[in-house]
């Protein structure tokens, strides 16, 4: 899917300098996959302290079950 950006040069410039792409595209691929990864990682933490924990809970049971 072609899709014309207006991105500032010297940032993507030094976005592909300090990531070690050798293309325009490879650069903003590679920030797209970071971008994502940090906003899912961020929904995770977002979860820490709602989530109840089970006290009783033995991951070494389960562990000899097989």
């Amino acid at each position: 899917m072609a899709t014309n950006l207006a991105i500032d040069d010297r940032l993507l410039e030094e976005a592909r300098k300090i990531g070690g792409q050798k293309t325009k595209r490879a650069t903003v691929t590679e920030a797209l996959h970071e971008y994502i990864q940090r906003r899912k990682q961020q929904q995770i933490v977002e979860l820490f302290g709602k989530v109840d924990w089970d006290v009783g809970y033995d991951y070494k049971k389960q562990r000899r079950r097989k």
